[in-house]
């Protein structure tokens, strides 16, 4: 069964707590804070602070997806925040095995991410250490961004080398996923799905937006 995962980078920080409140209340298995600082990606949003606010209004686990360099430096600013899970960038983590197993020590689930145009292979000696991995289906940085239909085949790829591997990680994807992209990423392998305009932006509110994946996707709401 595929997990649904709103991102709140397309939620209205006017009312950020209502709208935490909702996707928990609509059925949400988890919500995604993108950290982005600028620099890796071009784009500045929030920090431990956000993550902090989040973690008071709402009981459902939170991903930090860390879009930063160096997040070796953060990763404990954002355990202690109420991260429960903390995702690094392959690309901007060179020691990343070091940085995986400081994500562990500090108690959080740890996940690494790539980009659509890093191979594979960059994972191959870390698969078996981490709990996710983020397949991106865009280039991060940006929210409402098309789906890059390329991708498509590469998660198929991973999700066979995960097999390979004997690995127990899940296999999530981000970027332009909504009610006609979901079920492609599910059929190429995918199991937890990352969804900010498609939830938030919904037009019949974040409630309707899940629902509308869960039923594309074949997963019954709660």
């Amino acid at each position: 069964m595929a997990l649904v995962v709103p991102s709140i980078l397309s939620a209205d920080f006017t009312r950020l707590g209502e709208q935490v409140a909702e996707a928990q209340s609509g059925g949400a298995d988890r919500l995604q804070i993108d950290v982005m600082d600028g620099r890796f990606v071009p784009n500045i949003t929030v920090g431990p602070l956000v993550v902090e606010a989040v973690r008071r209004a709402t009981t459902l686990p939170l991903e930090a997806h860390l879009m930063i360099v160096e997040p070796e430096r953060y990763v404990a600013d954002f355990a202690k925040a109420g991260a429960d899970i903390i995702i690094v960038h392959q690309e901007a983590s060179p020691h990343l095995h070091r940085t995986v197993e400081e994500i562990k020590r500090l108690g959080r689930r740890a996940g690494v991410a790539i980009n659509p145009a890093t191979p594979l292979a960059s994972l191959q000696e870390i698969l078996n250490d981490i709990d996710l991995v983020l397949c991106m289906t865009v280039d991060p940085g940006f929210g409402g961004q098309q789906f890059i239909s390329g991708v498509l085949p590469k998660i198929s790829r991973l999700r066979a080398m995960i097999e390979q591997h004997g690995a127990h990680c899940d296999l999530e994807v981000d970027g332009g996923i909504h009610a006609e992209t979901a079920p492609l990423v599910v059929k190429a392998g995918a199991n937890v799905l990352v969804a900010g305009s498609a939830v938030y932006g919904d037009k019949d509110g974040v409630a309707a937006g899940i629902s509308r994946l869960r039923q594309a996707i074949g997963t019954p709401s709660e």
